[in-house]
């Protein structure tokens, strides 16, 4: 899998306003990163600009060897809402990626059924979006991102809308699925507890104009369990680098400011 390397990133939208600035970092081949910040601190626009969803103002972003200037089906990307198409099936939602490419119809339906598989969603591949519960709809949409096999995932906030306990059962899934294959994973979130229960790093972020305020290592083993010392130790310290930027946080609260 090929290392991320993000060279001083700079992105100013017109009107002035400045959402990321001198933002450097490095992904490892196979790891696991989550960044972590209140709304606003230009967490989404990183993952745009690595997806090449919009252009940085200053900067270079390389996958490997490789720097990155366009979309590339080596990046997979999935955003909070799902997407789906309402008038497709869960299989042809999937499946339309390749379809997209000119995978054949026998062979993209059966690359769609295995990644219907990983996400435990087999059964529920004639369904139709609105046949499905949101965590089932966010399950779809990890599979129409697997299909293409990426070799990286951009996800930004993924399970941002789910219920608590869909959201604790779909970063259970999420954590399976990567230590099959250990895809390079930079994952967007504003919840501590899922940053540190997923991350092999967390990077944590200033207030706009965003640039990387500290960096935690969470060596914790997997499987984690959720309530193991080494990881509300990781949470207090976090929680501890928050404050010390000023922001107005109590422990186990989402960063919604």
């Amino acid at each position: 899998m090929p290392r991320i390397e993000l060279k001083n990133i700079s992105k100013t939208f017109p009107g002035g306003v400045c959402a990321l600035t001198n933002f450097d970092l490095v992904i490892e081949d196979g790891e696991f990163v989550c960044v972590l910040g209140p709304s606003g601190c230009g967490k989404s626009t990183l993952i745009g600009l690595l997806g090449c969803l919009d252009q940085m103002t200053t900067g270079e972003a390389y996958v490997g060897e490789k720097r990155v200037t366009s979309p590339t089906r080596e990046i997979g990307i999935m955003f909070q809402d799902s997407a789906l198409l309402p008038w497709r099936t869960v299989l042809n939602n999937v499946a339309y990626g390749l379809e997209v490419a000119g995978v054949k119809k026998s062979e993209r339906l059966e690359m769609a059924m295995n990644a219907i598989k990983q996400v435990d969603l087999t059964g529920f591949e004639n369904n139709y979006p609105h046949q499905l519960s949101g965590g089932m709809q966010q399950r779809a949409g990890i599979a129409r991102t697997l299909v293409t096999n990426p070799s990286i995932l951009l996800m930004d906030e993924p399970f941002g809308a789910l219920d608590h306990l869909t959201r604790l059962a779909l970063q259970n899934d999420l954590v399976r699925i990567w230590q099959n294959d250990r895809k390079t994973v930079l994952f967007v979130t504003h919840d501590v507890s899922e940053a540190v229960f997923l991350a092999d790093r967390v990077v944590v972020l200033t207030p706009r104009p965003g640039q990387i305020s500290r960096i935690f290592n969470v060596s914790a083993n997997r499987p984690r369990k959720r309530d193991i010392p080494e990881l509300k130790e990781v949470e207090v310290s976090i929680y501890d680098e928050l404050r010390r930027q000023g922001y107005d946080v109590t422990q186990d609260a989402e960063l919604s400011i």
